[in-house]
């Protein structure tokens, strides 16, 4: 029971923070303005662990690879302890060993986490544009729609050059969720698959 609530304690904030350093990241990517109060509490809440690891990890053609480092590096160390906790994960054969890490385990955390990872970020996309399409019904020149626009307009665009509005209604976020939604299904049935094998 202990080890539940602690592995769901720990799941829930890792899985705060990776959101908000994959937040970071996309807000970085699609130069969306930080000068508000979601871009000013993803910088206080990821600066501590960023800027020291920018040191180490320089962006690489405008990407932050440092936030998305450290996101699928959280989730590896989260999946790491919660499988380790729960014994899903049994030691290799001694061929597999190296340096006295079993490598077959680390490699199944690594490709989960990756899986985490885009889970989480599947997740931030679809909140945005569920917010931005939100926002263009109720407030469309709200301050913050600014920000979320800016983060679904180039997931939106492909979809937006196929489906015509209908009586006024743009119904690429409808599509651009559904797409989301399948994506995640193979995700969800890909991470079976990992543990699985």
């Amino acid at each position: 029971m202990l080890i539940q609530l602690f592995t769901f304690l720990l799941d829930a904030a890792c899985g705060f923070l990776t959101l908000a350093l994959l937040s970071r990241f996309v807000l970085q990517r699609v130069k969306a303005p930080f000068r508000n109060p979601l871009g000013q509490f993803v910088i206080a809440m990821t600066d501590w662990i960023v800027r020291p690891v920018r040191r180490v990890i320089p962006g690489l053609f405008g990407w932050d690879v440092a936030s998305l480092l450290l996101a699928w590096l959280l989730q590896a160390l989260l999946l790491g302890l919660t499988l380790g906790l729960s014994g899903t994960l049994t030691a290799a054969p001694q061929g597999y060993l190296f340096h006295g890490v079993s490598l077959a385990p680390t490699f199944i955390v690594a490709l989960l986490a990756v899986l985490a990872t885009i889970k989480i970020a599947c997740y931030l996309l679809l909140g945005a544009v569920l917010v931005s399409a939100i926002f263009s019904w109720v407030n469309p020149h709200a301050p913050m729609a600014d920000v979320f626009n800016a983060i679904s307009r180039p997931l939106l665009r492909p979809f937006r050059r196929w489906i015509p509005d209908i009586g006024g209604v743009d119904l690429s976020p409808l599509a651009f969720i559904l797409l989301l939604q399948m994506g995640m299904m193979v995700l969800e049935r890909l991470r079976w698959v990992v543990l699985a094998g």
